[in-house]
């Protein structure tokens, strides 16, 4: 008798990792993290039951209304099942009550699970996933972490005494009323790290925002982050809500914060050490309650030196300054951040892994990783998807890892030490669409634009400026199809 299919629409890792072993290994369970992804899975499977999980905000343009109206309509015969914050809210609590749908408030744990689908699970016998064997290596083996922060969803351990101390002192800084700056490559683990820092803090149960200042054009951060009154400039067509307002008591991530010009460095540091500011296109004075955590992949004093960036914002960032160190020099990361991907996507992805060949390990630990956390787990993805038969071999790594050569990298900041192929440079990759990538192969621009967009085809082929169906074609075409 086939296993029923779970999917599972949420944003906390912690609980997709988990629900296999609470199933015992009685349904398939499915991850997506964005409704997008939820459509795109059920056109190849057909599910029997859906978790959507509202104690986190979906990261799409649709409200927690639209998400449930989308999921009633196409799968009017799924059993669903809510899941919610302590304080749930109202529409969300209507909404279940009136069609029956159960409800499960704040944290989430096995007998939530059963309970909530009492005809789905029933004794249907299937292996579990074994725990997956490598080389007999000091490097290699399983070892306790030395140091770890938990946060309500997510979690952040390691093996390095280099980072160690950093999460002790920053679990102090979180639960203390401070601006925190957070310096480390891109890919590093910067925005990781600023949620986990609101989770720790009393601010947890409010919004936490993040604003990609360099993906803002310099004449709409203004307008982004304080706001702006109607009629202020040609397109403000209406009031908006600057982020500062928007995030409550919450917490606001600046990523990237060495961007911001002069003039707005000073209207930022005013903010810091009063909390006021006025919108644009506004004489009123308005005061942020949030929290600020600020990040860069550039070290500021060099930008101070040079007049890019004012001395008086940045000694006050750098009273609470805590750098990441790449991955490359915390070589002890990376076994145990493999494991973690590896289940994760296996899980996502509905694939099984008995073995992973003890080279595999190896050739991870050569790669200096330009790209790194954020590129290991990319690899494990892609790794994941082509793993046939249970066994994760060196073949189904990206050829530059076998290789031991740097990949690509857009973050100018990262220096790579002579290794074993210490002539190589990473390739500088600033466009993202096929014609200005024209120093990679047509199948690796169309993985690693996959990889980012978590393989949805919708999102990877609008990126590359290409149809859906071009997109397919060229993805048959590489074998690159289950």
């Amino acid at each position: 008798m086939p296993q029923p299919v779970l999917v599972v629409l949420s944003r906390d890792h912690e609980l997709i990792s988990q629900l296999p072993g609470w199933l015992e290994g009685q349904a398939d369970v499915r991850a997506c993290d964005s409704l997008e992804e939820l459509i795109d899975v059920a056109r190849w499977i057909s599910p029997q039951g859906i978790v959507a999980d509202f104690r986190r905000a979906i990261p799409e343009s649709h409200s927690e209304q639209q998400t449930l109206e989308t999921i009633q309509s196409r799968w009017p015969t799924v059993r669903l099942a809510l899941l919610t914050p302590e304080q749930c809210p109202e529409s969300l609590a209507r909404r279940a009550m009136s069609f029956q749908l159960p409800l499960v408030r704040g944290r989430i744990d096995k007998q939530a699970v059963l309970q909530a689908f009492p005809d789905l699970f029933q004794e249907l016998p299937s292996p579990s996933l074994p725990p997956v064997p490598v080389a007999t290596n000091p490097v290699i083996e399983d070892q306790t972490p030395l140091a770890s922060l938990m946060g309500i969803s997510r979690r952040y351990e390691t093996n390095s005494p280099q980072l160690k101390q950093v999460l002790h002192d920053l679990e102090v800084a979180a639960k203390h009323d401070v601006t925190i700056l957070l310096i480390g490559e891109t890919g590093s683990g910067k925005t990781y790290l600023s949620r986990l820092i609101h989770e720790v803090s009393p601010r947890r149960h409010e919004p936490f925002l993040p604003v990609a200042c360099g993906a803002l054009p310099n004449d709409l951060i203004e307008s982004e982050l304080f706001g702006h009154m109607k009629g202020s400039f040609t397109s403000a067509h209406q009031d908006k809500e600057g982020k500062f307002l928007a995030a409550r008591r919450g917490s606001l991530l600046l990523d990237e914060i060495d961007v911001l010009g002069l003039e707005q460095q000073v209207k930022l540091l005013r903010v810091i050490e009063t909390g006021e500011f006025e919108p644009v296109g506004s004489n009123q004075t308005q005061r942020s309650q949030a929290r600020i955590i600020a990040a860069s992949n550039l070290e500021l004093q060099p930008l101070v030196e040079q007049h890019r960036f004012r001395p008086d914002l940045y000694y006050r960032l750098s009273m609470l300054k805590f750098t990441i160190p790449p991955l490359r020099h915390r070589k002890m990361d990376i076994v145990p951040l493999t494991r973690k991907f590896l289940q994760q996507f296996a899980i996502k992805h509905g694939v099984r892994i008995d073995s992973v060949e003890p080279g595999v390990f190896e050739a991870l630990l050569d790669y200096p990783w330009p790209g790194n956390v954020r590129e290991l787990e990319h690899v494990a993805q892609r790794a994941v998807i082509y793993c046939r038969e249970g066994v994760l071999k060196l073949s189904h790594l990206p050829p530059h890892i076998v290789a031991g050569t740097a990949g690509p990298t857009n973050d100018p900041t990262v220096i790579l030490p002579a290794g074993p192929n210490p002539g190589v440079t990473p390739v500088r990759v600033d466009d993202h669409s096929l014609g200005g990538q024209m120093a990679l192969t047509e199948k690796e621009i169309i993985e690693q634009t996959l990889f980012k967009n978590s393989f949805s085809r919708t999102k990877s082929a609008k990126d590359l400026g290409i149809s859906r169906v071009t997109l397919y074609n060229k993805m048959k075409k590489y074998g690159m199809l289950k």
